[in-house]
């Protein structure tokens, strides 16, 4: 049974999609639970795991964890082919609403 459903996840392409479930899953007992708390793994890209930290002070130290973060998942998930890791901190706040909020120039406006 194990065979035929590799078969038929390697016909069907989902092997590639499967591995990356597999990594975001284990991303918290890889890590361990005070990192796994304050982090999500996002998703892989190009062999580029994508973290969400809750800072960027969270992301600054994981940076600089990355390479040992890195070979313990080669190790865990060599399937996986991630060569790089990136680390990014909450998106930023945007100003750009409300009622005193003015919209950018429109693709007509060549004046000045």
């Amino acid at each position: 049974m194990g065979n035929v459903l590799g078969d038929l996840t390697l016909d069907l392409g989902w092997t590639p999609f499967l591995v990356e479930s597999d990594v975001l899953s284990g991303w918290p007992e890889l890590v361990g639970p005070d990192i796994a708390e304050r982090t999500t793994a996002e998703g892989i890209a190009d062999g580029t795991l994508t973290v969400l930290c809750e800072s960027t002070a969270w992301a600054t130290q994981l940076r600089m964890l990355g390479p040992e973060i890195l070979t313990r998942l080669r190790a865990a998930f060599p399937e996986a082919d991630i060569t790089a890791l990136k680390f990014r901190g909450p998106d930023q706040p945007s100003w750009k609403h409300g009622i005193r909020s003015v919209p950018g120039r429109g693709p007509r406006d060549t004046f000045g």
